[in-house]
């Protein structure tokens, strides 16, 4: 529903144009004009020479020219371009999913033009926005608590019941009911994880470990998956690899990172973890031989519960990779993706060696 309602000030101007500005280039160009008539007659009193008389004038006028010039454009960067510069950062910071943002008015209530409204409107807007991102994440996570314990008793059910004596056809009910509550258990796994650290009740716990071992650690978990799609899976990476992070934290973005990899990747392809070092930086890269990605899923792969290829949307909940970037946000890392469709993808995370954890 839309709601109309009165903005808090009078009357907006229609106009920008300082009449400052007006003000002082007229006066200054008749005084500049003035001083010019008496410049003429001095230098005729005195009889210099024609070729002074006529590049005395061009300098002057240069001058103030020049000065003019420097004025007006000083004037016209505080009138528009810091107000625009600002509400230009402040949309780049929505954007990014801050709803935190405040631009702060140019003038005051009593000399409100177009532009003040603008920024008004503009916070108004983002604190709507942030209210309903709220709202959206609250009952994500009130739905998710309430469903885990119902959830739990349906998986135990049935595995109980799968123990027991069954028919092939009974049995085969029990384990599409397992299964479901797996994937469900996942999704509300991550959805409270992602909420938490949305919310910032996750804060990093950064201690030195060696990243290399937790690397191989996570690749070994998958071994049974890439041995079953006949995947070719080798690992490029150094011996040891010196870290201060929160190893729980970055264990779920190996994780995801493999999990994807091998999903979307064909069986008989291959899968490539790579890393190495420098005194300041750790790179990490997942490659794969799957089906690729458009520059359309890559612009919004790390949305939430977004899917590109829906060939593979019953073996995952599109969270992983939103989990993957709010994780190396706060950690002070980063990731890219390189993709063609067709040529397979690669997802490069750049961490720093000491911790700088960032909002």
């Amino acid at each position: 529903m839309r709601r109309e309602g009165r903005r808090p000030w009078g009357p907006v101007r229609s106009s920008r144009f300082p009449p400052l500005l007006f003000s002082i280039i007229f006066v200054g160009t008749l005084l500049a004009s003035g001083i010019h008539m008496g410049l003429i007659v001095l230098m005729n009193t005195l009889h210099w020479s024609s070729l002074v008389q006529t590049i005395l004038p061009m300098v002057y006028w240069a001058a103030v020219s020049v000065g003019l010039t420097l004025f007006s454009v000083q004037i016209i960067k505080n009138t528009y371009e810091r107000p625009v510069q600002m509400l230009a950062e402040a949309a780049q910071k929505v954007a990014n999913g801050d709803f935190s943002v405040f631009v702060p008015a140019v003038h005051s209530a009593d000399k409100v033009d177009y532009l003040d409204a603008m920024i008004q409107d503009f916070n108004k807007m983002v604190a709507e926005l942030g209210s309903i991102e709220t709202l959206k994440t609250d009952f994500f996570s009130n739905v998710s608590h309430e469903i885990k314990t119902p959830l739990a008793v349906i998986h135990n059910s049935a595995a109980l019941l799968n123990s027991s004596d069954l028919t092939p056809e009974q049995a085969e009910h029990a384990q599409t009911i397992l299964r479901s509550t797996r994937r469900l258990a996942d999704l509300i796994g991550n959805i409270l994880r992602l909420n938490k650290l949305e919310k910032q009740t996750i804060q990093p716990i950064p201690k030195p470990y060696n990243l290399c071992e937790q690397l191989a650690e996570c690749a070994l978990l998958f071994e049974s998956r890439w041995e079953e799609k006949d995947i070719e899976f080798e690992a490029d990476i150094e011996d040891t690899a010196a870290i201060e992070a929160d190893a729980s934290l970055l264990e779920l973005v190996w994780n995801n990172l493999l999990s994807n990899a091998i999903k979307f990747t064909e069986p008989g392809g291959g899968v490539t973890l790579r890393q190495t070092s420098t005194a300041e930086e750790i790179q990490v890269s997942v490659s794969d031989t799957g089906c690729g990605m458009t520059q359309e899923t890559i612009n919004h792969i790390f949305d939430k519960f977004y899917q590109g290829d829906t060939s593979h949307a019953t073996e995952g909940n599109g969270l992983g990779l939103a989990l993957v970037l709010r994780i190396l946000r706060i950690c002070g890392g980063s990731i890219s993706v390189d993709s063609q469709p067709g040529q397979g993808s690669t997802f490069l995370v750049k961490l720093p060696v000491r911790s700088e954890p960032h909002e």
